[in-house]
């Protein structure tokens, strides 16, 4: 007879048992086999030493089956199985072991709470409604309110019985990831929370149902809220299991921090957090489609106009975003007329504004809560509706007749409020080209005079800077928490045709900017080229279209046709004068840099802006070579230089860009100089090409076709490199294809081996990757705790683990692209990519394919269905570079400038685009000119301007300005000289993006684009394969928008 599980040599399960018995009997079977063994037997234990179950046997049968009925009520005795203890902490521990034992006792404590919490579910609620005398509830009502509750009760007992035989052993073995991952990595758990998650936004409308229509109900649930310690309510508990594994998420991530590299349970802690991470968005989507599909069918009974009504009710999975937030009508002077809370639902082709009616009786809403009714206040068609914001209303079409939404007349123009500063600013800014036109005059002057020099003047032209410097802020402070919305109307009674404007005060600026952004991609979304946009190979042929998924945002020619893409990089530069609504919908901020060449040719570098939402070239750079890489090295942040032990002044040479050239030079370009000057070229001395380039905080590394890999280190005056310290370090006799630097080493693939170099010290150790010698590594890419690999043959990619290099897992994305038929047996990978949970794959036959994995610390393994996208290249794809920035925090503050309590402050969306393509000075400079496509010096010192006539003009603040009645003389005070320039094809000096040393409230802006010849639309069923050559066709960029992520 074949035996599943074997454990020493006593114990035995028959698959006829796993057959017979459910889960939990099976767990329940091991309690019992436990008992009657001879020596005592861990629940731990007996998970890992299970043998794997094959797919092919009848044993994975079972897991496949769903039997509701094969749960058993067992309750499990604490005094045969008491709680996880920890032993008195032992002597001599290392402060990661005292750190990790506290933080198991976190753990400890926190399933002990959490299956406390689901018992009391059950022992307090469900069993005396079952059990009550008359009946309270029928138990067919009972029934779906506690629906799973019983099942996770039993799956979190089984998983404490298993976490106290763990615990009992810490101090000899220090390991819990395995048994995360032998507990939680089950279909089983899967779909016990799946059904309690998807059942809960059913189960709370039942409960509020119940309290309505059954009195008895709701003095039950206050009897029983009144008499617990701790006052929680029923939907207080039963929140919990939604809870539950962010929870586990958070204690583990914690436990990995505090395991140093080398220890056991480093690997298993990746794979337990990979594990629960892809449990965790699994429940959070489900949770996500739940809830929107209730929102929607809540609207939907409200709609009275039925073209609408079918259309939710058919489309109930499309909505995007729903919030409530705040309507405003101001006056003409700027005051608030009124303000209403409005339930705001943003689905992919629809805008509905709906007043909510009144929630209900607040004894109810006490204790559980209650969804409000809806009614339509107007509908409109996404594609016509625009954002304003203050300043931009001038802009808008003449034969266009606007009206306020909530204003009893129409009028000309509307009524954005604040009012005037807009105009105001435009004043300011006229009055300081006046006076710096006087300025000139003034120093023209012959004689001397008290009050009329050129001191005065330039002191009235910083005034004038700081006036315009308050009202940018007063307009950012309008700006900020306000979403205004050009909504079209009905037309008038000469079809004239008219829109109204609606301005919604959001909760916070972080609400406002992902309004902002979502209506902008889902605009994106209803373009031909996403609908649709993407095929998941695993789901029979059907093709998807949904808004979270990447978003082709455009396509664009690059000029330099004749010759061969080689990389691109993303050269994140903020742009302060990118507006709020700007920076909420543009791609992520900086400049792209494009390289190419071919044999015999010269290299070029094309440079584009992407301070909007459509990349625009800004400059091209012409070299003696072909460029075959490039390298983004940003400022080394001041965590480097401690840990190098090197402390420095800053340099004013800034991030610089490093090209790899096919004669064997390495060119340093600075990043933001008005000429994108050559800083620096560095040489080897075999002229060897240089095939890929990566950096560390002290070292550039580049990579050459001898096998070769060159080491430059730091100069010690400046942040550029030293030709004086260059390192030879030989890996082998193949070409050097592709580098990879992480924490404290650099990969450097050689064939089909990799050497691994420590940074510190130059050792090496090298390991295989591939069997066949005659393949070579061409691509790798990190995330987590492990690096994916591709190879020069083949459509298979590898997961190797960062620390013990071992293979974790090997994909063949041929088999994920069945169904276009590409006419070739197998599939060439050319580029490979990580960006926010993708793995993107760009193929030899111009296919882009991205494929889920984890975004967090643990191990990047495949944890989902693949895609192929339906907007595809000519020949093969040539590279994928991942652009990400994070918008600005001072874009989340919430500090008032000016107006009224609920202004915040943000930075003005310009209507001039060109504005956008310039880049603002540094934050520490004082003083910002305000030229007119010149700069404007201001290094002075400011002398007397007592005497004068009007409003004392200063520099300094409100308070210094009054006391400057009383004093005949200001502060010296200092300015700076800088360049400002409203010509969007120069270039100006800008701010590099700083490092935010992990910002947990960040908000991320990324994009990845993809380049190669030509552009061709995928159809359903037809073959992809053909035109893959590529030949005489343009070269091309497409560009795929994500959503803002914080």
């Amino acid at each position: 007879m074949f035996w599943v599980v074997s454990l020493q040599s006593h114990s035995f399960v028959p698959p006829l048992l796993l057959q017979k018995y459910s889960i939990v009997r099976f767990f329940f079977f091991f309690v019992f086999l436990k008992a009657s063994l001879p020596r005592p037997l861990s629940l731990s234990h007996f998970f890992l030493h299970c043998a794997p179950f094959s797919e092919s046997t009848e044993v994975s049968s079972y897991f496949r089956e769903e039997d509701d009925a094969g749960y058993l009520d067992v309750a499990v005795s604490e005094v045969k199985h008491p709680p996880p203890q920890l032993s008195p902490m032992p002597e001599g521990l290392t402060s990661h072991q005292v750190v990790r034992r506290h933080i198991l006792g976190s753990i400890i404590q926190s399933e002990r709470s959490y299956l406390e919490s689901l018992r009391r579910i059950l022992q307090e609620y469900h069993r005396p409604l079952m059990e009550a005398d008359p009946r309270i509830l029928s138990p067919r009502k009972i029934r779906p309110i506690f629906y799973r509750i019983r099942e996770i009760t039993q799956c979190h007992s089984m998983f404490q019985i298993a976490l106290a035989s763990r615990v009992a052993e810490w101090d000899s073995t220090e390991k819990i990831g395995d048994l995360f991952v032998a507990s939680f990595s089950k279909s089983m758990v899967l779909d016990v929370y799946s059904d309690y998650v998807n059942n809960f936004t059913n189960a709370m409308a039942l409960i509020k149902k119940a309290c309505m229509s059954k009195p008895a109900f709701l003095d039950f649930l206050k009897k029983k809220q009144a008499s617990s310690v701790d006052r929680i309510t029923l939907y207080g508990l039963m929140v919990k299991p939604i809870q539950r594994f962010p929870q586990f998420i958070l204690l583990l991530q914690d436990m990995l921090k505090n395991t140093p590299k080398g220890h056991v349970d480093r690997l298993p802690l990746q794979l337990a957090l990979t594990e629960l991470e892809v449990l965790a968005e699994k429940l959070n989507e489900q949770k996500r489609v739940a809830d929107q599909i209730a929102e929607t069918q809540q609207l939907a009974r409200s709609v009275s106009d039925r073209l609408l009504s079918k259309q939710l009710n058919s489309e109930q999975g499309s909505l995007v975003l729903c919030e409530t937030l705040i309507e405003t009508v101001y006056g003409e002077r700027g005051q608030v007329l009124k303000s209403k809370e409005r339930k705001v639902f943003l689905f992919d082709d629809v805008l509905i504004c709906a007043n909510i009616n009144v929630k209900g009786p607040p004894d109810i809403s006490s204790l559980v809560p209650v969804g409000p009714k809806y009614t339509i206040k107007w509908s409109a068609p996404l594609l016509q509706v625009q954002v304003v914001e203050v300043g931009q209303e001038g802009s808008q079409s003449k034969d266009t007749l606007f009206q306020q939404s909530g204003a009893k007349r129409p009028s000309g123009r509307a009524i954005l409020g604040p009012p005037r500063l807009y105009q105001e600013l435009q004043e300011l800014q006229h009055d300081l080209s006046v006076v710096e036109e006087v300025t000139l005059l003034v120093g023209t002057l012959e004689g001397t005079y008290q009050n009329l020099n050129t001191t005065v003047a330039q002191d009235w032209c910083l005034a004038l800077q700081r006036l315009i410097r308050i009202k940018e802020e007063q307009i950012q402070s309008a700006n900020k928490c306000r979403l205004r919305l050009q909504v079209p109307g009905r037309p008038d009674k000469s079809g004239r045709p008219v829109s109204f404007m609606v301005v919604f005060n959001t909760p916070n600026p972080l609400s406002k900017i992902s309004w902002v952004n979502r209506l902008h991609l889902a605009k994106i979304a209803l373009r031909e080229e996403n609908s649709p946009g993407w095929l998941c190979g695993e789901d029979e042929g059907k093709t998807t279209a949904p808004f979270w998924y990447p978003l082709l945002a455009c396509h664009i020619n690059i000029h330099f046709c004749l010759l061969k893409l080689e990389a691109a990089l993303h050269n994140p530069v903020h742009c302060a004068l990118l507006g709020f609504s700007a920076a909420s919908t543009s791609l992520p901020q900086g400049y792209l840099w494009v390289a190419g060449g071919a044999e015999g040719s010269q290299g070029q570098i094309e440079i584009f802006s992407l301070n909007r939402p459509i990349p625009r070239a800004v400059k091209s750079l012409q070299v003696d070579s072909p460029v075959r890489c490039l390298e983004y090295v940003p400022l080394p942040s001041p965590t480097d230089e401690v840990e190098s032990g090197v402390h420095k002044t800053p340099s004013a040479i800034g991030s610089n860009i490093c090209v790899g050239l096919d004669d064997g030079r390495v060119l340093v370009y600075g990043s933001v100089d008005t000429a994108a000057q050559c800083l620096l070229t560095l040489h080897n001395p075999e002229e060897c090409p240089v095939l890929c380039l990566k950096h560390s905080s002290r070292f550039l590394f580049a990579g050459l076709r001898n096998g070769t890999m060159m080491v430059y280190g730091r100069n010690n005056s400046d942040d550029l490199w030293d030709p004086k310290s260059r390192r030879c370090v030989s890996l082998g006799t193949e070409s050097v294809r592709t580098l990879l630097v992480l924490d404290d080493s650099v990969w450097a693939s050689c064939g089909n081996s990799v050497t691994v170099m420590e940074i510190s010290s130059f050792n090496t150790q090298k390991f295989e990757v591939h069997p066949d010698p005659l393949v070579s590594v061409a691509h790798m890419a990190c995330a987590g705790g492990g690096v994916w690999m591709a190879f020069s043959e083949g459509s298979s990619i590898r997961l190797f683990h960062t620390e013990t290099l071992e293979l974790l897992q090997e994909i063949n994305i041929s088999t994920r692209s069945t169904l276009q038929n590409t006419g070739q047996k197998s599939m060439r990978v050319t580029s490979l990519l990580i960006c926010q949970g993708l793995l993107w794959v760009g193929t030899a036959q111009g296919l882009i394919i991205t494929l889920p994995v984890s975004k967090l610390e643990g191990i990047p393994k495949i944890t989902g269905k693949g895609m192929i996208s339906l907007n595809a290249h000519c020949g093969p794809v040539d590279f994928l570079a991942a652009t990400t920035s994070s918008l600005s925090p001072e874009l989340l503050k919430r500090d008032s400038v000016g107006e009224s309590p609920d202004s915040a402050c943000v930075v003005e969306d310009r209507s001039d685009n060109s504005s956008q393509e310039s880049l603002q000075p540094s934050s520490s400079y004082q003083g910002e000119g305000r030229g007119k496509g010149r700069g404007v010096l201001l290094q002075y010192k400011l002398r007397s301007t007592s005497g004068l006539p009007g409003r004392p003009l200063t520099a300094l603040g409100d308070e210094a300005s009054d006391s400057s009645l009383e004093s005949l003389e200001h502060s010296v005070e200092d300015g700076s000289i800088y360049e400002l320039s409203d010509d969007p094809e120069m270039w100006v000096r800008g701010r590099t993006c700083e490092r935010d040393g992990g910002r947990r409230d960040r908000v991320i802006s990324a994009a990845v684009i993809s380049g190669g010849k030509g552009f061709r639309r995928l159809k359903e069923g037809a073959a992809a394969g053909t035109r893959t050559s590529g030949e005489g066709l343009e070269n091309i960029l497409m560009v795929w928008q994500l959503p803002l992520t914080v």
